[in-house]
């Protein structure tokens, strides 16, 4: 679906894992890292489309997953001019999207990059809160900007402090046991 301004609507997908790491993707045969993201069709909402692209690109069921939170509003990007196709209709100029923050439950091993006929990544990996800001292509850093800024206190206050009050946990009780 694309806007009267010719804009795509889009989900984007932060997967968190225990330690606060994210998902990073590697897109098939480019050179290019991003997190999952993908089209929102017509009669599906947001949290809908999050799952199947979810699904899609990293073989994750929603049973592995927890939301822990989602942007507040759409945020957009411009596409740059040589990858706009001038002769498509509509014109799309660009995407916007709702982010979403999920924390993974499950093992590593439910990841799974090749569940589509067309997969989206070759590679992945666990990498620091920021990184992706820098090393994504140049048109989505503001967006990856924004978005892990409005998402950073979600990770704090669902996730990181969830894992820190279970280690806690876990340690008293082995106190208690000596």
């Amino acid at each position: 679906m694309i806007d009267i301004d010719g804009y795509r609507f889009n989900v984007g997908i932060i997967i968190v894992n225990k330690e606060g790491k994210l998902f990073w993707g590697k897109r098939i045969h480019q050179d290019a890292w991003q997190f999952p993201q993908g089209g929102i069709r017509e009669n599906e909402t947001p949290q809908q489309a999050l799952f199947r692209e979810l699904k899609e690109e990293v073989g994750l069921e929603p049973s592995d997953v927890r939301v822990l939170g989602r942007t507040e509003d759409w945020i957009r990007y411009d596409l740059p001019k040589h990858l706009i196709r001038h002769h498509s209709r509509p014109l799309c100029i660009g995407q916007k999207q709702i982010w979403f923050m999920i924390g993974l439950e499950s093992e590593l091993d439910c990841i799974n990059l090749n569940v589509h006929e067309r997969p989206e990544f070759e590679d992945w990996m666990w990498v620091d809160y920021w990184r992706p800001v820098q090393e994504v292509v140049n048109f989505k850093q503001s967006v990856y900007q924004q978005a892990l800024t409005e998402l950073e206190n979600t990770l704090e206050k669902y996730w990181l402090h969830k894992y820190l009050l279970e280690e806690t946990r876990q340690a008293n009780n082995e106190r208690k046991k000596e």
